[in-house]
C-alpha cells in the first residue's frame, strides 16, 4: 500500500510517498512546505492516554465495552490508547480489567491497538473528586501490581499528599509505571517533591487540582513550573485557549488527551460513566449538579481545536502523537518513520479525516 501527499516525519515535512504494509516499509520525497502544495496531510495516528468510554458505553461496563470503544475512537483517528478506570472498589476495577484482557494480545478488527491501562484513582484526595464516584482511598503499590498481572499498567493517576504516597509514587516508578499527579488538593510543594519522586506528569492540567495564585502556586504552579510533561483536555471547554497556549509555553512536551466518556460519538441523551448518569448536552457532559464529567472529545476534532487556537498542524499533531508515545517510552509509534507500525491518519487541507490505518489495516471511517 502507499499514500502520496504531505508526510510529517521527525524531520519535517516530505512532500512525496510513503509505502507500507503492517510496518512503514519507507517515505520518499523532498522537503516542502505543506501551504505549497495541494496535497492531503499524513500524520502520525493519534495516541490517546486517557479514554473512559465511546460510542454508548463506559470502560468499567465491561461486557466488551473495551471492543466498543476501540473501534469508535479508531474511526476518530486514534490508533492507540489507554483505557481509563474509574475510581471504585477494587472488585468493579478487577471485573473491567478482566474484559479487557483479551486485547492485551490481540487487537480488535477494526480497532485502535489498546496499549493497556491508565488508573485514574482510586488514590485520589476525595476532597477533589471532580465526577469521580466516592471510593477514593490511600494507594498500596500491592494492588497496583494485582491490577499489572491482569493488564498492564501505564499510569497510575494519584493525590501526592496523601499519606503514602510518596513511597507509593516511588514503588510504582521503579515498576515501570507512569505516575501522574491529578485529583488533587496538594500544593506546590507537595507537587515539586512528587516530581522529584519520579511522578512524571499531571491529569487533565488546571482541572481538578489546586490552582495558580501568586502567593499559593498550588499543584497547576508545579506543573508550569517543573513538568516535562502533561495531558490536557483541548475540547476548549475544560481549559480556556488563553491557559492552553500558557501551559503550552512552559511545559516542553504538553500532550492532549480527550478523558472521553461514553457519550463520544453520541447524540445528546444520558449515559454512564463509571455506574454515575452523565447528560451530554451544548457538546459537553455532566452530572446532574453541574459538574463537568469528561469529555466527548474525539482527537481528530482535538486537533482541528488546536489549530483553531494558533498552532500549526505540525505541532499540534506532535501533541497527539510523537509526545504522548514519548511520554510512554514507545518509539515505534507516534511517528512516521521506517519499520515503525503503520498507523496513520490521512487529514484534507481542511483537516476533514480522509482516512485510518491502524498497523496497515484501513479503518471504516464512513459511520463517524
Amino acid at each position: 500500500m502507499q499514500l502520496n501527499g504531505n508526510i510529517l516525519t521527525p524531520n519535517g515535512w516530505v512532500h512525496g510517498e510513503l509505502a507500507f504494509d503492517e510496518r512503514i516499509k519507507h517515505i520518499s520525497g523532498i522537503s516542502a512546505d505543506p501551504d505549497d502544495n495541494a496535497g492531503d496531510f499524513i500524520l502520525p495516528g493519534f495516541i490517546d492516554l486517557h479514554v473512559h468510554g465511546g460510542g454508548g458505553v463506559d470502560i468499567m461496563e465491561a461486557n466488551g465495552a473495551g471492543a466498543k470503544v476501540a473501534r469508535m475512537h479508531a474511526m476518530h483517528g486514534t490508533t492507540s490508547f489507554l483505557a481509563t478506570t474509574m475510581t471504585a472498589p477494587g472488585s468493579e476495577i478487577t471485573r473491567a480489567l478482566d474484559d479487557l484482557a483479551a486485547m492485551r494480545e490481540q487487537r480488535t478488527a477494526g480497532g485502535a491497538r489498546m496499549l493497556g491501562i491508565h488508573l485514574e484513582g482510586p488514590y485520589i484526595n476525595p476532597g477533589k473528586l471532580g465526577a469521580q464516584p466516592n471510593f477514593a482511598k490511600n494507594g498500596v503499590a500491592e494492588e497496583v501490581h494485582r491490577y499489572n498481572q491482569i493488564v498492564p499498567v501505564k499510569i497510575v493517576t494519584i493525590a501526592p499528599e496523601l499519606s503514602g504516597h510518596a513511597v507509593l509514587i516511588e514503588d510504582l516508578v521503579n515498576d515501570g509505571i507512569r505516575v501522574q499527579l491529578g485529583h488533587t488538593l496538594g500544593s506546590y510543594e507537595q507537587g515539586v517533591e512528587a516530581l522529584n519522586r519520579g511522578a512524571s506528569s499531571f491529569a487533565h492540567l488546571f482541572n481538578a487540582m489546586t490552582p495558580l495564585h501568586h502567593r499559593e502556586p498550588g499543584m497547576v504552579g508545579a506543573a508550569l513550573g517543573h513538568a516535562d510533561f502533561a495531558e490536557i483536555i483541548p475540547d476548549l471547554l475544560h481549559v480556556h485557549p488563553g491557559a492552553i497556549r500558557a501551559a503550552l509555553r512552559c511545559i516542553p512536551h504538553l500532550y492532549c488527551v480527550t478523558d472521553s466518556t461514553a457519550a463520544a460519538g453520541m447524540p445528546d441523551g444520558n449515559y454512564l460513566l463509571g455506574g454515575q448518569t452523565i447528560t451530554k448536552c451544548l457538546g459537553g457532559v455532566r452530572l446532574a449538579d453541574g459538574t463537568l464529567a469528561g469529555s466527548t472529545l474525539t482527537m481528530d476534532q482535538a486537533l482541528r481545536n488546536l489549530v483553531s487556537i494558533g498552532l500549526t498542524v505540525d505541532d499540534a499533531s506532535n501533541r497527539l502523537s510523537a509526545n504522548p508515545a514519548r511520554f510512554l517510552g514507545i518509539t515505534n509509534r507516534g511517528q512516521l518513520a521506517p519499520d515503525c507500525w503503520a498507523d496513520l491518519v490521512v487529514m484534507d487541507k481542511n483537516l476533514n479525516l480522509k482516512s485510518v490505518y491502524i498497523e496497515g489495516e484501513a479503518i471504516d471511517i464512513t459511520h463517524a
